[in-house]
């Protein structure tokens, strides 16, 4: 072969090469409720966490790399979710998780993710198990469903409103959520109303709507997720409840309020971010900013939980180095301190996985939106 010849070999050589490594991704898995009763929620932060990571792609991704998040339909099962996992973490080769849903769900694969040594970044639950005591893999971002619920019941106390009781689902997330109802009962020298619980697979509220109107509560914490919680609120509605009903924020999307209908305004949803409206914070006007360049509408709450979640997520990666893998990857992250997402800082340890610690309250609108 003739030096030119080589050369034209060469140049075609590193042509495919270049071609290849700009085509690389850094793989990461995520099993969640695309279809179900969380699929309103979910498509929202999946849609913010889009917001963020399509524009770090557009940059070149992270060290030429990049990311693509391989998201499977669990329809909101857990034991889908732990088959999803598996085939996530041991066929396609994922080197970390992202923003699973559900506290059951996400408990349930936390052997997997300790068998392969996997991290699992921003679970959409702010179960209390995944914070204490600290689970090695998980890397909480928003705060815990029972310090919502304590700053709840402590704001309704400061209202008046004394007769409050507790309606939740019947699985861990719902036991989970009652322990900070009682904790807030027990801060505010309250005693509970009633405390009711519904079957997570097959809600049913005929007998439980009536006996919670005889009660004539003041205000009802509604602990459950997605399509059970509307069906839920208007079969409270129905019976003749006119109080106050309170839920947590993994209810916080437009998709909830579109889906109750006329039952939307009043009601009361708990947040773990500032408002998607707050340009006091640098992330939300650089989620504003995104979405307005792609033409999305406005941002909900649960796509701002994604966008944090995805920076999370992205800045792990980023120190991670050249070549992130599982190991590297986790060390990054427990390595993260006085990390500024833009307003709210976080900070990762050996001992300390929990991430933010924000917590607010919020109402619908007329408009349907949530106001604070």
């Amino acid at each position: 072969m003739k030096f030119t010849q080589w050369l034209r070999a060469g140049a075609a050589l590193a042509v495919c090469c270049t071609g290849w490594m700009a085509q690389a991704q850094i793989l990461i898995g995520q099993t969640v409720g695309i279809t179900g009763s969380a699929a309103a929620t979910v498509a929202e932060s999946m849609g913010g966490a889009a917001l963020y990571i399509d524009s770090v792609n557009a940059k070149g991704g992270v060290g030429g790399q990049k990311i693509e998040i391989v998201s499977l339909d669990d329809k909101f099962d857990p034991k889908l979710t732990l088959e999803n996992t598996r085939t996530l973490i041991e066929q396609k080769g994922v080197i970390g998780m992202f923003m699973t849903r559900g506290t059951p769900h996400t408990q349930g694969i936390v052997p997997v993710l300790e068998q392969h040594g996997v991290a699992l970044v921003g679970p959409s639950t702010g179960a209390m198990v995944l914070h204490e005591p600290v689970s090695k893999y998980i890397f909480n971002v928003r705060a815990t469903y029972q310090r919502e619920v304590e700053k709840a019941i402590t704001h309704l106390n400061t209202l008046g409103i004394k007769r409050i009781g507790v309606v939740h689902v019947d699985d861990t997330f719902g036991a989970d959520g009652l322990a900070g109802a009682l904790n807030g009962f027990k801060a505010n020298s309250l005693e509970a109303l009633f405390i009711e619980k519904f079957d997570r697979a097959k809600p049913d509220y005929t007998a439980i709507a009536p006996r919670v109107a005889g009660k004539q509560p003041q205000a009802v914490i509604f602990i459950g997720t997605g399509a059970a919680v509307v069906d839920g609120i208007k079969a409270l509605r129905s019976a003749g409840v006119t109080g106050q009903i309170v839920t947590l924020s993994n209810n916080a999307s437009g998709g909830f309020v579109k889906a109750l209908g006329d039952s939307a305004r009043g009601v009361v949803v708990t947040q773990v971010f500032p408002s998607e409206r707050s340009l006091n914070y640098g992330f939300i006007k650089e989620a504003m900013d995104l979405a307005r360049a792609k033409g999305v509408g406005d941002l909900t709450p649960a796509m701002v939980e994604g966008f944090v979640s995805a920076k999370v997520l992205v800045e792990g990666i980023r120190r991670a180095g050249p070549k992130p893998d599982r190991a590297r990857l986790h060390a990054a992250l427990e390595g993260l301190k006085k990390y500024d997402v833009g307003g709210l800082e976080l900070s990762y340890s050996a001992t300390d996985h929990t991430g933010l610690d924000f917590s607010d309250l919020s109402i619908i609108g007329s408009d349907g939106r949530f106001k604070r």
